[in-house]
Order: structure tokens, then C-alpha cells, then sequence
């Protein structure tokens, strides 16, 4: 009887493989996390209503949006039809999403909701004068401390703060340059430089907290942020960003603020605005937050808000 041979794998299937894995590297994990999950509600509405997920005929993706609609933001919608489209463009088949009846409802939603978004509030320079006396004095409460301040000096997001390796930080006498491996505007993973300036006071230097930190939980290698168990150990994962979020919430709380208010982003967002409200210039402003859309307006309108304000020039 003659033996059963093992399929050699070919030259075309090893590149097969590889390119499909290049091809979801292109996106950011948690763009690929968000797109699975919201792939999977729509699949679900179509199952639950007899319709066809893939491929999706128009007015199906129509009446999503429909459903959507009672529950859920223009923008939350937007992000699910790019996942649908992400979805039928990787299976190889049309996309939906261009058809005039997707943009048209599309349309209607938004102009019968509304595009205003719900933007976290600014943790500012401010709060930090006011606040971080009242910070635990905890290996945690070190942890917490050297986040805040990072976030906000550094103008990261909250990814940008999980991903952070012992590494990617070099000291200097001028302060302290993180190399962000990945960010939202690097996707491509070639790396970013922040400069971080030691600061004026001591009580609010972000250099000075990220070496108490490293010194505090003696790290010599890895992740940086990385989770305490209630027993004060130290944890060897890399902190979620959920925690950041939690940890921007506590320190509102601390602050009398309502911590629903604020967040992961609130630290990045705190800076941008205190840079326009001292006048700094936008160029630089940008360079510093890697902004490369006009979003970065908003901030500006939120820091000059009572600037030449009419209800105060008019006597009242």
C-alpha cells in the first residue's frame, strides 16, 4: 500500500498566507478589533432578518442604517458601514456602501441627528496644580501620576500610552523623547519622536514622575504601564486602555469633576487647548499632537470660547 504524502506547501500558497497577513497588519489592532465587532452586528441583523451579510444587497445595508439609527450616533454608524465595506472589499466582492440609496439615508440620518460629537473634556495644567497633591502615594498612585502627566505633556493617545516600552524612552538633560512605534498617524509603524520637556515645578514634571514610576516599580525592560494588583504587585502585561481611562475618571473624581465627562483623551485634549489658549501657534500645536486633519480646530474654538465674546462686549 502506498503511503498517503503530506501536501507540500508551494512557493504560492506561503505568499498567499503572508499577504493576507500583511493585509491586516495595515490596520491598527483595535481598527481591526472595532471592525470584527461591528461586522458581527450587522451580520446578526441580517440573520435575524432572513437577509443576505455577504454579499449584502444595498437596501439591506439601507435598512441597517435605519435600525441603527434609533440607538446610535451618525459617526458610530459610519465606522459599522466601513467595516461592511472593509468586509466585502477583502472577500473580493462589490462593496454596497456606494450606492446611492446607502449615501441617501446616510444623508437623513445625519441631518435628522445631527454630526455634533461628544469629545471628552480637557484634563488642564490647571487641574494638575489643583489635583495631583491629592494622588495616592501608592506604587499606584506613582503609576497614575506618571500617566496623567504623560498623556498630557506628550499629547498621547491612550494606545499611544499602553504601547509604550522601558525602550522607547531616552533621557536626556532637556527631559525625556518617547519613540511611539505605532500611532494613528504612523500607521506604517516607521515611528514618531515626542519630546517631553522636564517641567518648571516640581510637583508637575512629567519627567520627574516617569522616573519616579520606573524607579518605583524597578522596571528594567518592557512594557511600561502595566497593571497592580490590589496587593500593590506589580503586574508583567501591558496596562489596557481601558485602565488609562479609569485612572483619567479618578482623577476627575479627585478634582470634584464628573468623571463620565472624562477619559483616555482628556490628557491630550487638555494640552491642545491650554497651547491655544497661550497663544501658541497652531503649526506647532500640530507638530507636537500629530494632528494631520483640521480636527484640530475644535480645540481652538473650545480654548477662545469667552475670547471677544459678543454676550460680553454688549453692556449686559
Amino acid at each position: 500500500m502506498n503511503e498517503i504524502q503530506p501536501v507540500q506547501t508551494t512557493e504560492i500558497q506561503r505568499l498567499v498566507v503572508d499577504a493576507i497577513d500583511y493585509a491586516r497588519q495595515s490596520r491598527a489592532p483595535a481598527t481591526l478589533k472595532a471592525y470584527q465587532s461591528d461586522w458581527s452586528l450587522f451580520e446578526k441583523f441580517c440573520v435575524s432578518h432572513g437577509l443576505g451579510a455577504l454579499p449584502a444587497e444595498s437596501s439591506t445595508v439601507a435598512l441597517f442604517i435605519t435600525k441603527l439609527a434609533e440607538t446610535h450616533r451618525p459617526s458610530s454608524i459610519q465606522r459599522k458601514l466601513a467595516a461592511i465595506s472593509v468586509a466585502h472589499k477583502t472577500a473580493g466582492v462589490p462593496s454596497p456602501i456606494a450606492a446611492e440609496i446607502v449615501h441617501s439615508t446616510m444623508a437623513g440620518v445625519r441631518r435628522a441627528k445631527g454630526m455634533s460629537r461628544t469629545q471628552k473634556s480637557p484634563i488642564r495644567a490647571r487641574h494638575f496644580r489643583e489635583g495631583l497633591s491629592l494622588m495616592r502615594s501608592d506604587m499606584k498612585g506613582v503609576r497614575d501620576t506618571a500617566i496623567i502627566l504623560v498623556s498630557y505633556a506628550g499629547a498621547l493617545r491612550r494606545s499611544e500610552v499602553t504601547g509604550l516600552d522601558l525602550s522607547d524612552l531616552t533621557f536626556s538633560p532637556e527631559g525625556v523623547v518617547l519613540m511611539l512605534s505605532r500611532s494613528k498617524t504612523d500607521q506604517e509603524g516607521s515611528g514618531v519622536k515626542v519630546a517631553i520637556k522636564a517641567g518648571n515645578r516640581a510637583d508637575t514634571c512629567p519627567v520627574r514622575a516617569l522616573r519616579n514610576w520606573i524607579s518605583a516599580a524597578e522596571l528594567s525592560e518592557g512594557a511600561l504601564f502595566r497593571p497592580i494588583t490590589r496587593g500593590g504587585r506589580l503586574g508583567m502585561t501591558r496596562l489596557s486602555d481601558q485602565t488609562v481611562c479609569a485612572i483619567f475618571k479618578e482623577f476627575a473624581l479627585l478634582l470634584g469633576l464628573d468623571p463620565k465627562d472624562y477619559g483616555g483623551h482628556s490628557g491630550r485634549a487638555g494640552v491642545i487647548t491650554d497651547g491655544f489658549a497661550a497663544s501658541v501657534a497652531q503649526a506647532v500645536i500640530a507638530k507636537h499632537s500629530r494632528h494631520k486633519s483640521n480636527a484640530i480646530s475644535d480645540y481652538l474654538r473650545e480654548a477662545t470660547l469667552f475670547d471677544q465674546n459678543l454676550s460680553g462686549l454688549v453692556g449686559l
